[in-house]
Protein backbone atom coordinates (compact mmCIF):
# COMPACT_ATOMS: atom_id res chain seq x y z
CA UNK A 1 0.00 0.00 0.00
CA UNK A 2 1.13 3.41 -1.30
CA UNK A 3 1.42 5.92 1.83
CA UNK A 4 -0.87 8.04 2.46
CA UNK A 5 -3.47 6.17 0.15
CA UNK A 6 -6.60 4.56 1.32
CA UNK A 7 -7.93 0.99 1.63
CA UNK A 8 -9.53 0.16 -2.02
CA UNK A 9 -8.72 3.61 -3.22
CA UNK A 10 -7.06 3.15 -6.65
CA UNK A 11 -3.41 3.95 -7.56
CA UNK A 12 -3.44 7.92 -8.70
CA UNK A 13 -2.40 7.48 -12.63
CA UNK A 14 1.15 7.82 -13.76
CA UNK A 15 2.54 11.69 -14.72
CA UNK A 16 1.68 12.68 -17.99
CA UNK A 17 4.92 13.20 -20.11
CA UNK A 18 5.30 16.63 -21.54
CA UNK A 19 3.56 17.29 -25.22
CA UNK A 20 5.61 15.55 -27.65
CA UNK A 21 8.12 13.56 -25.87
CA UNK A 22 7.62 10.25 -25.21
CA UNK A 23 6.31 7.59 -22.08
CA UNK A 24 9.10 6.40 -19.70
CA UNK A 25 9.99 3.31 -20.26
CA UNK A 26 8.53 0.54 -17.43
CA UNK A 27 10.90 -0.05 -14.59
CA UNK A 28 14.10 -2.20 -15.51
CA UNK A 29 13.16 -1.55 -19.61
CA UNK A 30 15.83 1.00 -21.84
CA UNK A 31 13.74 4.00 -22.81
CA UNK A 32 12.51 4.15 -26.16
CA UNK A 33 14.55 6.38 -28.64
CA UNK A 34 13.21 9.73 -30.07
CA UNK A 35 10.80 9.79 -32.47
CA UNK A 36 12.39 9.32 -36.39
CA UNK A 37 15.66 8.51 -34.27
CA UNK A 38 17.23 4.91 -34.81
CA UNK A 39 17.36 2.74 -31.26
CA UNK A 40 20.92 2.72 -29.65
CA UNK A 41 23.51 1.07 -31.01
CA UNK A 42 23.28 -2.62 -29.73
CA UNK A 43 19.58 -2.49 -29.73
CA UNK A 44 17.38 -3.98 -31.55
CA UNK A 45 13.38 -3.30 -31.80
CA UNK A 46 11.39 -6.18 -30.02
CA UNK A 47 10.82 -8.84 -32.55
CA UNK A 48 13.80 -8.14 -34.92
CA UNK A 49 16.18 -11.25 -36.14
CA UNK A 50 18.95 -10.20 -33.43
CA UNK A 51 22.87 -10.01 -35.43
CA UNK A 52 21.25 -8.76 -38.90
CA UNK A 53 21.81 -5.04 -40.26
CA UNK A 54 18.27 -3.28 -40.57
CA UNK A 55 17.48 -1.86 -43.76
CA UNK A 56 19.28 -4.80 -46.18
CA UNK A 57 17.43 -6.46 -48.75
CA UNK A 58 15.25 -9.05 -47.88
CA UNK A 59 18.10 -11.29 -50.20
CA UNK A 60 21.05 -10.78 -47.93
CA UNK A 61 24.12 -8.92 -48.27
CA UNK A 62 27.04 -9.85 -49.93
CA UNK A 63 28.84 -10.21 -53.21
CA UNK A 64 26.16 -13.17 -54.27
CA UNK A 65 23.01 -10.14 -53.40
CA UNK A 66 24.93 -7.20 -55.12
CA UNK A 67 25.57 -9.07 -58.29
CA UNK A 68 21.94 -11.17 -58.39
CA UNK A 69 20.99 -8.85 -60.70
CA UNK A 70 23.08 -9.16 -63.24
CA UNK A 71 23.20 -12.73 -62.97
CA UNK A 72 22.98 -14.73 -66.56
CA UNK A 73 19.17 -15.05 -67.85
CA UNK A 74 18.13 -18.05 -69.70
CA UNK A 75 14.54 -18.79 -71.11
CA UNK A 76 14.90 -21.82 -73.23
CA UNK A 77 15.02 -20.36 -76.22
CA UNK A 78 17.99 -19.88 -78.79
CA UNK A 79 18.39 -16.26 -79.07
CA UNK A 80 18.19 -14.52 -75.48
CA UNK A 81 18.63 -10.92 -74.68
CA UNK A 82 20.86 -10.55 -71.30
CA UNK A 83 20.51 -6.52 -71.47
CA UNK A 84 20.03 -3.87 -74.18
CA UNK A 85 23.19 -4.62 -75.27
CA UNK A 86 24.31 -8.08 -74.74
CA UNK A 87 23.36 -11.67 -77.24
CA UNK A 88 23.18 -14.68 -75.89
CA UNK A 89 22.46 -17.55 -78.73
CA UNK A 90 22.92 -20.84 -77.17
CA UNK A 91 23.88 -23.14 -80.29
CA UNK A 92 22.43 -26.31 -78.68
CA UNK A 93 19.15 -24.85 -80.00
CA UNK A 94 18.39 -25.84 -82.90
CA UNK A 95 20.82 -27.65 -85.61
CA UNK A 96 22.16 -24.65 -88.45
CA UNK A 97 25.02 -22.65 -87.18
CA UNK A 98 25.24 -18.81 -86.98
CA UNK A 99 27.52 -16.29 -88.79
CA UNK A 100 28.35 -12.97 -86.89
CA UNK A 101 30.47 -10.15 -87.37
CA UNK A 102 33.99 -11.24 -86.33
CA UNK A 103 35.09 -9.78 -83.02
CA UNK A 104 31.64 -9.42 -81.19
CA UNK A 105 32.17 -12.92 -79.33
CA UNK A 106 32.61 -11.62 -75.81
CA UNK A 107 32.33 -14.94 -73.93
CA UNK A 108 30.97 -18.21 -74.51
CA UNK A 109 30.72 -21.75 -72.43
CA UNK A 110 30.67 -25.02 -73.53
CA UNK A 111 32.47 -26.62 -76.61
CA UNK A 112 31.81 -24.04 -79.58
CA UNK A 113 33.66 -24.00 -83.10
CA UNK A 114 34.92 -20.60 -84.63
CA UNK A 115 35.52 -20.88 -88.02
CA UNK A 116 36.98 -17.32 -89.31
CA UNK A 117 35.99 -16.40 -93.05
CA UNK A 118 35.33 -13.76 -95.35
CA UNK A 119 31.51 -12.88 -96.40
CA UNK A 120 32.64 -13.41 -99.72
CA UNK A 121 30.55 -11.14 -102.32
CA UNK A 122 28.91 -9.92 -98.82
CA UNK A 123 32.57 -8.72 -97.79
CA UNK A 124 33.59 -7.17 -100.64
CA UNK A 125 30.80 -4.85 -101.50
CA UNK A 126 30.83 -3.98 -98.29
CA UNK A 127 34.56 -3.77 -98.35
CA UNK A 128 34.03 -1.08 -101.43
CA UNK A 129 31.57 0.51 -99.77
CA UNK A 130 33.10 1.21 -96.12
CA UNK A 131 36.90 0.75 -96.84
CA UNK A 132 36.73 -2.24 -94.09
CA UNK A 133 36.16 -5.81 -95.18
CA UNK A 134 32.94 -7.35 -93.56
CA UNK A 135 34.59 -10.57 -91.48
CA UNK A 136 32.11 -13.12 -90.31
CA UNK A 137 33.23 -15.91 -87.87
CA UNK A 138 30.76 -18.75 -88.15
CA UNK A 139 29.74 -20.30 -84.76
CA UNK A 140 29.04 -24.22 -84.25
CA UNK A 141 28.69 -26.78 -81.77
CA UNK A 142 26.89 -26.96 -78.55
CA UNK A 143 26.70 -24.06 -76.22
CA UNK A 144 26.08 -20.43 -75.58
CA UNK A 145 27.80 -17.71 -77.06
CA UNK A 146 27.39 -14.10 -76.20
CA UNK A 147 27.45 -11.40 -78.58
CA UNK A 148 27.92 -7.38 -78.28
CA UNK A 149 29.74 -4.83 -80.01
CA UNK A 150 30.58 -1.71 -79.09
CA UNK A 151 27.72 -0.68 -76.36
CA UNK A 152 25.24 -0.73 -79.24
CA UNK A 153 21.66 -1.38 -78.72
CA UNK A 154 20.74 -5.15 -79.71
CA UNK A 155 17.52 -6.01 -81.16
CA UNK A 156 16.71 -9.96 -82.49
CA UNK A 157 14.75 -9.66 -85.72
CA UNK A 158 13.01 -13.52 -85.80
CA UNK A 159 11.04 -14.42 -89.20
CA UNK A 160 8.87 -16.84 -90.61
CA UNK A 161 8.80 -17.49 -93.97
CA UNK A 162 9.19 -13.12 -94.54
CA UNK A 163 11.75 -10.78 -95.67
CA UNK A 164 13.89 -7.73 -94.08
CA UNK A 165 16.40 -5.85 -95.68
CA UNK A 166 19.16 -4.29 -92.80
CA UNK A 167 21.53 -2.06 -93.70
CA UNK A 168 25.03 -4.15 -93.71
CA UNK A 169 26.72 -1.56 -91.55
CA UNK A 170 23.72 -2.54 -89.10
CA UNK A 171 24.25 -6.36 -88.97
CA UNK A 172 25.64 -8.35 -86.13
CA UNK A 173 24.65 -12.05 -86.80
CA UNK A 174 21.88 -14.22 -88.17
CA UNK A 175 20.97 -18.01 -88.09
CA UNK A 176 23.13 -19.66 -91.08
CA UNK A 177 19.71 -21.13 -91.79
CA UNK A 178 18.22 -17.80 -93.46
CA UNK A 179 18.82 -17.02 -97.03
CA UNK A 180 20.71 -13.72 -97.42
CA UNK A 181 21.59 -11.47 -100.65
CA UNK A 182 23.21 -8.32 -101.07
CA UNK A 183 21.65 -5.44 -102.62
CA UNK A 184 23.14 -2.02 -103.59
CA UNK A 185 21.40 1.39 -103.19
CA UNK A 186 23.17 3.71 -105.97
CA UNK A 187 23.22 7.71 -105.55
CA UNK A 188 25.48 10.86 -106.23
CA UNK A 189 26.24 11.72 -102.75
CA UNK A 190 26.38 8.18 -101.00
CA UNK A 191 29.71 7.33 -99.55
CA UNK A 192 31.47 4.91 -101.80
CA UNK A 193 28.79 4.97 -104.28
CA UNK A 194 26.19 3.18 -103.27
CA UNK A 195 24.90 1.69 -99.89
CA UNK A 196 25.02 -1.70 -98.75
CA UNK A 197 22.13 -4.00 -97.80
CA UNK A 198 21.52 -7.33 -96.91
CA UNK A 199 18.26 -8.97 -97.78
CA UNK A 200 16.90 -11.73 -94.81
CA UNK A 201 14.64 -14.16 -95.97
CA UNK A 202 13.42 -17.55 -94.62
CA UNK A 203 12.83 -18.94 -91.42
CA UNK A 204 15.28 -17.81 -88.67
CA UNK A 205 17.13 -14.89 -86.28
CA UNK A 206 18.92 -12.05 -87.62
CA UNK A 207 19.97 -9.41 -84.76
CA UNK A 208 20.80 -5.78 -85.61
CA UNK A 209 22.56 -3.17 -83.79
CA UNK A 210 21.86 0.70 -83.27
CA UNK A 211 22.97 3.42 -81.82
CA UNK A 212 20.38 4.46 -79.09
CA UNK A 213 16.93 3.20 -79.08
CA UNK A 214 15.16 3.01 -82.79
CA UNK A 215 11.94 4.02 -83.46
CA UNK A 216 10.05 1.55 -86.29
CA UNK A 217 7.62 4.09 -88.89
CA UNK A 218 4.88 3.29 -91.02
CA UNK A 219 6.19 4.29 -95.03
CA UNK A 220 4.05 6.47 -96.45
CA UNK A 221 4.19 9.07 -99.96
CA UNK A 222 6.59 11.24 -98.23
CA UNK A 223 8.69 9.41 -96.19
CA UNK A 224 12.11 10.65 -96.14
CA UNK A 225 15.44 9.07 -93.87
CA UNK A 226 18.97 10.01 -94.04
CA UNK A 227 20.90 7.08 -95.20
CA UNK A 228 23.23 7.19 -91.70
CA UNK A 229 20.49 6.85 -89.70
CA UNK A 230 18.12 4.12 -91.57
CA UNK A 231 18.94 1.00 -89.73
CA UNK A 232 15.97 -1.61 -91.68
CA UNK A 233 12.97 -2.09 -93.75
CA UNK A 234 10.53 -4.15 -95.07
CA UNK A 235 11.58 -6.11 -98.22
CA UNK A 236 8.81 -4.69 -100.59
CA UNK A 237 9.06 -0.99 -100.12
CA UNK A 238 10.90 0.66 -102.92
CA UNK A 239 13.64 3.08 -102.44
CA UNK A 240 15.06 6.08 -104.38
CA UNK A 241 17.64 8.35 -103.47
CA UNK A 242 17.10 11.73 -102.80
CA UNK A 243 19.28 14.68 -102.39
CA UNK A 244 18.77 17.87 -100.42
CA UNK A 245 20.66 20.68 -99.74
CA UNK A 246 21.24 21.89 -95.79
CA UNK A 247 23.37 22.81 -93.37
CA UNK A 248 25.20 19.62 -91.49
CA UNK A 249 26.88 19.66 -88.16
CA UNK A 250 30.30 18.81 -89.94
CA UNK A 251 29.47 21.09 -93.12
CA UNK A 252 33.31 22.42 -93.75
CA UNK A 253 34.53 25.51 -96.45
CA UNK A 254 34.19 24.21 -99.62
CA UNK A 255 31.57 21.30 -98.71
CA UNK A 256 28.08 22.01 -100.54
CA UNK A 257 26.62 20.83 -97.31
CA UNK A 258 24.74 18.46 -99.55
CA UNK A 259 22.93 14.76 -97.89
CA UNK A 260 21.58 11.85 -99.21
CA UNK A 261 18.16 10.95 -98.32
CA UNK A 262 16.46 7.79 -99.36
CA UNK A 263 12.12 7.96 -100.09
CA UNK A 264 10.64 5.30 -99.13
CA UNK A 265 7.60 4.20 -100.77
CA UNK A 266 5.31 1.07 -100.63
CA UNK A 267 1.69 -0.35 -99.87
CA UNK A 268 0.48 -0.46 -96.38
CA UNK A 269 2.59 -2.35 -94.37
CA UNK A 270 5.68 -1.49 -95.16
CA UNK A 271 7.93 -0.12 -92.32
CA UNK A 272 11.28 1.45 -91.93
CA UNK A 273 13.55 1.80 -88.86
CA UNK A 274 15.49 4.26 -87.89
CA UNK A 275 17.99 5.26 -85.06
CA UNK A 276 18.50 8.47 -83.49
CA UNK A 277 22.02 8.42 -85.06
CA UNK A 278 23.93 10.41 -87.80
CA UNK A 279 27.25 10.11 -89.33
Amino acid sequence: QIPGQHPGQPAPPAPTPPYGQPAPAPYGQPAPAPYGQPAPFGQQPPGAPQGVPQGLPAAGAGLHAALQLYKETATGQRWTPQNKQLMRVDLTMGGAGVLARQGSMVMYQGKVDFGYKGAGFVGRVVGNATGQEMQLMRCTGRGQVFLAEEGSYLHPIELQGDAICVSAESVLAFDESLQYEVRRVEGHGIPGGALFTMQFQGTGTVVIKTHGTPVVLPVTPTTFADCNAVVAWSAASQVIVSSQVRLRRNAYPGHSGETVNLQFRGAPGNFIVVQPYEV
